[in-house]
């Protein structure tokens, strides 16, 4: 790797503590084995698989993560509000309306280059209202991240098609567009037209065992009764699930992007 190129690591929606446990004792190794420069995690599910709380986030950030990013369960922990305040490489969804808490972007440097990462939420199948992430995107890329050399989006979205489509929106324009909020990794990596490596899911970074990181016991009851069941983390065989890929910091364009999934699998 020559010394214009950032190589970016991105893992998928953490799920409770197998999720952050597996980060602790595989993440720094990856990091050296791979020389990884910049670590992008969401968090999104960190605490008890639903929502992120101060001490989780803590716990990625310890792990080795450089930005957190999030998604539709951000706030289903009070007490992250607050946590923003303070922790500014904690992110959440841009398109939230104005007046939440947080930011959506981040504006980080790796040996003088500036790397502007932003989370946005998809509307297709989300059941919330909010504003247009296409046209969120487009006021974040001329506003706050326009003078970033790499440019990276964790859209959060249900719709492959959405996801797609913002993809290519975003071709030329972004470095990196990645998809979260399935837990199911896609294989579908590539460089588009314009330079921007893209991926429709990460995948997640937890427990195999279950479905889609809980229990698989709980999920069957709900399917097979149709009745509320409260959701508990599935356990055993954790793996990390993402995307290395590596960017031109003197183009912002991508130069590879290869899926990764390292674990008990």
């Amino acid at each position: 790797m020559t010394s214009s190129q950032v190589k970016i690591l991105c893992l998928g929606d953490v799920v409770g503590k197998p999720g952050r446990t597996v980060l602790r004792e595989r993440l720094q190794d990856i990091k050296q084995q791979n020389d990884i420069d910049f670590v992008i995690i969401n968090g999104e599910n960190a605490a008890g698989g639903l929502g992120i709380d101060p001490g989780c986030a803590d716990e990625i950030f310890q792990a080795g993560a450089d930005v957190i990013t999030l998604g539709d369960h951000t706030w289903k922990k009070k007490e992250i509000g607050p946590y923003f305040k303070s922790q500014k490489r904690c992110i959440r969804p841009a398109n939230f309306p104005p007046g939440a808490p947080g930011e959506g972007y981040y504006v980080a440097e790796h040996n003088q280059v500036k790397i502007g990462i932003f989370n946005i939420l998809g509307r297709v199948f989300m059941g919330i209202q909010l504003d247009c992430p296409f046209r969120c995107a487009d006021q974040i890329l001329n506003g706050p991240l326009k003078d970033c050399a790499i440019i990276v989006c964790d859209f959060h979205a249900e719709a492959t098609s959405e996801k797609i489509a913002m993809g290519r929106y975003l071709d030329g324009r972004a470095s990196l567009v990645f998809g979260t909020h399935t837990h199911v990794q896609t294989a579908d990596e590539q460089i588009l037209p314009g330079g921007t490596a893209y991926i429709s899911d990460l995948g997640m970074t937890g427990s195999t065992m279950g479905v889609l990181g809980m229990s698989a016991e709980v999920a069957l009851k709900r399917f097979l009764t149709s009745l509320p069941e409260g959701y508990r983390l599935a356990t055993g065989a954790p793996y990390l699930k993402g995307i290395i890929t590596s960017i031109d910091s003197q183009t912002g364009r991508a130069i590879y992007v290869n899926r990764i999934s390292i674990g008990d699998v």
